[in-house]
């Protein structure tokens, strides 16, 4: 049973329930949105748009016969190019296959049997934060994995979710190496900061310390708010327990069939390696011969499909729950019966991201935001501090980091430098807050995924439930990471990259 210390989270999760089916809430949110998009468009609700002069935003109408016809056209290829649906199914076959042989089961039951019980859900949190090196993987990978390993410990798999889902998006842009994200994020700033100084260069590097050293922060957070908060309050887990709690020792075949399938991922390792460690291979940047926005990145899920269908065909064939290559198929069907309801949830989630798009409500609301901070007289900690909070708080309308950011970096980046900071300092405020609202903003494109897994172990789970499960890392990570940011730059006044200046000084 849950307890009934976290009166407030119980509260939000009560309000969050009244709520409809997460596919039927998107169905609402369309009707609001397109009569709220229609009364700002009938009373010129506009904004000048920073990114070219004498030009302006305006709210448009979704209601009129032109964008119902643009509607109607498009309510196919909103669904079919919606970011996370290819990733997620292409991979889901794989998994399909190490699922349905019991090579995933097996590898982990391994691991709880042969790892530190309390340093899970540490390692859950850390391996979320990494997995951004391999794009959207962590969501559609580690979280479902998060939730077997904290069954498999009978601990709850909401709170392996949580853990995996908090280190994942909510630590989106901490990092131990330098990802994908960072070549864009720097050339956005880059581009926004000659608006003042048209030499100024910002490096792929410019937050890499920062970021290093905030791996570490979120991991530690992640890892506290699970075990103090999160678990505590989702209680006992009530659903089908199988072996949970007593988990089996592997049988002689069991042994032999993992070994054999980890032999064989190695081989597939070595194999990948071979294809992209060579400084002329195809699979790196052609420009930098970096793997940073490389084709190795962009096809990644290509790589991940074959990470779990080798080992799990190699284990399939020796255990011999694979007899016949129509077991691998149907291995490959079950996987994708998991995905009915995120298949009908991302439908209607899909039109709604859509539709917020072409309303323009998203960057209306953002340069309204960047004018009233900077109408603010703060002094510049607080500032900076507050600029952390927007952005956060755009973050809950504009879910992608590289559209969100070049929107309103134009606007922030030359308005702080004036103020004295150094564009690589307005850049890691950013990204602090675009990862820390990820975890609660219904715009975040695979929560439908996180919510389909969730209902798979508790058939009641809706947004409610994930919004007040995820709310306590929210706030705690925006405490934590604002703090280490006054630190950093106010304290210890330290670089947040090698050559990153903390300050700017305006050219006379």
């Amino acid at each position: 049973m849950k307890t009934k210390r976290f009166s407030f989270l119980d509260s939000l999760e009560k309000m969050g329930n009244l709520l409809p089916h997460p596919a039927i809430l998107f169905v609402l949110l369309i009707a609001i949105l397109m009569i709220a998009s229609a009364i700002a468009s009938h009373y010129g609700l506009s904004i000048d748009d920073p990114r070219k002069e004498g030009a302006k935003i305006a709210i448009v109408s979704l209601l009129s016969m032109k964008e119902f016809v643009r509607f109607a056209t498009h309510t196919v290829s909103n669904f079919t190019t919606f970011p996370p649906l290819g990733t997620v199914l292409i991979a889901m076959l794989g998994v399909g296959i190490a699922e349905a042989t019991g090579f995933l089961s097996t590898a982990i039951r391994a691991l709880v049997l042969n790892s530190p019980k309390k340093l899970i859900t540490l390692i859950v949190v850390f391996a979320g934060i990494m997995s951004n090196l391999a794009s959207d993987v962590g969501y559609v990978v580690l979280v479902p994995l998060a939730a077997m390993i904290f069954h498999s410990l009978g601990r709850h798999p909401l709170a392996g979710i949580a853990a995996a889902f908090a280190g994942v998006s909510g630590g989106f842009s901490a990092n131990l190496l330098i990802g994908t994200l960072d070549p864009i994020m720097s050339g956005i700033t880059q581009e926004a900061s000659r608006l003042i100084d048209p030499n100024y260069v910002v490096g792929v590097e410019a937050n890499w310390y920062f970021m290093f050293v905030s791996t570490f922060l979120i991991a530690f957070l992640g890892y506290f708010v699970t075990e103090k908060i999160v678990e505590p309050r989702l209680g006992k887990y009530q659903g089908a327990t199988d072996d949970a709690g007593k988990i089996k020792e592997l049988t002689p075949l069991e042994k032999k069939s993992l070994l054999l399938a980890f032999l064989g991922l190695g081989v597939y390792l070595a194999l990948v390696a071979l294809c992209i460690l060579p400084q002329d291979s195809l699979f790196r940047n052609a420009k930098t011969g970096s793997l940073i926005g490389s084709p190795f990145f962009k096809g990644i899920i290509f790589f991940v499909f074959f990470f779990f269908a080798i080992p799990g065909t190699i284990y399939g064939l020796s255990i011999k729950s694979i007899k016949t290559s129509t077991n691998v198929v149907e291995a490959m069907a079950g996987g994708m019966k998991t995905m009915a309801m995120y298949l009908v949830i991302i439908f209607f989630a899909a039109q709604f991201i859509k539709l917020f798009e072409w309303s323009n409500f998203g960057p209306y609301l953002a340069i309204q935001g960047a004018n009233l901070l900077k109408s603010a007289d703060l002094n510049p900690a607080l500032l900076l501090i507050c600029f952390v909070l927007i952005s956060a708080t755009i973050n809950l309308m504009i879910s992608s980091a590289s559209a969100q950011w070049a929107l309103i970096a134009p606007i922030f980046v030359p308005m702080l430098m004036l103020l004295g900071y150094a564009p690589e300092v307005i850049q890691a405020a950013y990204r602090i807050g675009d990862s820390t609202t990820n975890l609660i903003t219904p715009l975040m494109a695979y929560l439908p995924v996180i919510l389909a897994v969730a209902i798979r172990y508790q058939k009641d789970t809706k947004m409610g439930t994930m919004i007040s499960m995820m709310f306590p890392y929210t706030v705690v990570f925006l405490i934590g990471w604002c703090a280490l940011l006054y630190v950093w730059v106010f304290v210890l006044n330290l670089p947040v990259g090698p050559g990153s200046a903390l300050e700017y000084v305006v050219k006379s």
